[in-house]
């Protein structure tokens, strides 16, 4: 079976022939690829969600398309609700459903998650809440986030030329831990009767060194550079960090291993983001610096 891949500006749409062919050509814009029969199958579970997500998972999902006739690879998808789309049509936003078909499946997509109309609903009722339950549910501990800065988009930047250009860092989040998922939290009363709010910043060291070690990992496949982010000069919970991560680091002897605090990163990606390769920080401070690095 082979695959054509639209070079236009149309919108995109796989077109086949029943007739392989064995050789890539190039002709009035496209481009043929042969593909061997589906020897694979793969079920992936989709979660569209909010917003732009329905439209960012549909065109995904015309890229997998793609890819599976090319690689011969067949793909089976199971698209399920979650977040405010699932708070309209189940009243929860992260049904059991939901999880249990993420749990079953070889991967998940996910799209997006909240909107300013599920902004006033209690906390158990946030699509947000949703998705910090899904990560908790798949034990997903570890997130990815690369900022690159393509030569094409360079001028886009707010960030002059000469600081822009060439950033290729890789932000590793710790995902189901930290002040997210720490107890004691909620609200309450202090002892002169005020009205407060409260979270836990809480590490295990087991919490700490998995994500250590796969940061560690990523850094030996780059440019052999990580940096540790804390705010180990205020925060127990940051030199309990620190201590872990100097601990995981001997096991790892050809990475470079630096720290900063967390202030001072997040002045020093705008700044200088070019002296960065990877960075491994807890669940928040990951959060706003990968943004911010976006």
């Amino acid at each position: 079976m082979a695959a054509c891949l639209q070079l236009n500006a149309k919108p995109f749409s796989p077109l086949l022939s029943p007739n392989p062919v064995s050789t890539r050509t190039r002709k009035s814009g496209r481009i043929s690829c042969s593909a061997a029969s589906p020897s694979k199958r793969h079920t992936i579970t989709l979660l569209p969600g909010d917003g732009i997500g329905p439209e960012v998972i549909s065109v995904a999902r015309n890229v997998l398309n793609l890819a599976a006739s090319i690689e011969g690879i067949e793909f089976k998808y199971q698209e399920v609700p979650v977040g405010g789309a699932a708070l309209d049509l189940t009243g929860v936003p992260l049904p059991e459903e939901t999880l249990l078909a993420a749990k079953q499946s070889d991967a998940v997509l996910l799209g997006a998650i909240g909107g300013y109309k599920w902004d006033k609903n209690e906390k158990h009722l946030k699509p947000e809440t949703g998705l910090l339950k899904l990560r908790e549910g798949l034990k997903v501990f570890a997130n990815l986030r690369p900022a690159t800065v393509l030569p094409q988009l360079v001028d886009a930047s707010t960030l002059k030329r000469e600081v822009a250009e060439g950033v290729d860092l890789m932000v590793v989040r710790e995902l189901t831990g930290g002040i997210y998922f720490g107890k004691p939290r909620g609200f309450g009363t202090n002892e002169n009767g005020e009205e407060i709010g409260f979270n836990t910043e809480v590490y295990a060291a087991y919490e700490i060194d998995r994500i250590a070690r796969v940061a560690f990992e990523t850094a030996r496949k780059r440019k052999g550079k990580l940096c540790s982010v804390d705010k180990a000069n205020v925060l127990e919970a940051s030199m309990f960090w620190r201590k872990r991560i100097m601990a995981i680091a001997l096991e790892y002897p050809d990475v470079e291993l630096s720290h900063m605090y967390v202030d001072n990163a997040a002045m020093q990606l705008v700044r200088d983001p070019k002296q960065f390769d990877t960075i491994v920080t807890n669940n928040i401070f990951g959060d706003i610096l990968s943004d911010e690095a976006s």
